[in-house]
Formats: structure tokens, C-alpha cells, sequence
């Protein structure tokens, strides 16, 4: 995603089919709710480090790469997504 249309979905706001998620230092605990429920229906962009106002908190950059691990793990998790989607 090119940071044009990241601005363009951040300043349209959240909707049916866009959410944001603080998560400066670790994965929201409500995400997977989010991702079921996107599942659910016709799908959906899920935009993390950013809050319901639309400020960009970010993401420490230093925990990035094992918040895709832990996102990746926690998708095949059937106590988190059944069934499981990666």
C-alpha cells in the first residue's frame, strides 16, 4: 500500500469496511474480533497504529516484525479463528 492511500483511507475515516487499532507496542486485544468479523462479511482493511481520531500513533519499530509473527501465528489459532484463516 503506497502512503497516498494510506492517507486517503486514514482521513475517509473508519466505516463498514475500515478500522484502526492502536498498537504502539503490542496487537489490540480486541483485533481478532475485528478479523472475524471482517471474515464475516464482505471484508475489510484493518489499519494498526492508528486510533479512532485518525491520529497516526505508529508502531514501535523495534517490535514490527514479531507483531507480524504474532498476527500470522494467531490466525491459524483456533482459539482465536475457527476455522482458521492465514
Amino acid at each position: 500500500m503506497t502512503a497516498k492511500k494510506l492517507q486517503q483511507i486514514i482521513s475517509q475515516g473508519e466505516g463498514l469496511k475500515i478500522e484502526f487499532k492502536k498498537a504502539k507496542n503490542k496487537l489490540p486485544n480486541n483485533l481478532f474480533e475485528t478479523v472475524c468479523a471482517f471474515l464475516n462479511k464482505s471484508g475489510g482493511e484493518i489499519i494498526l497504529g492508528v486510533d479512532d481520531e485518525k491520529n497516526v500513533e505508529g508502531i514501535n519499530e523495534n517490535i514490527v516484525e514479531q507483531l507480524a509473527k504474532e498476527i500470522a501465528n494467531l490466525s491459524n489459532n483456533q482459539q482465536k479463528l475457527f476455522p482458521t484463516f492465514y
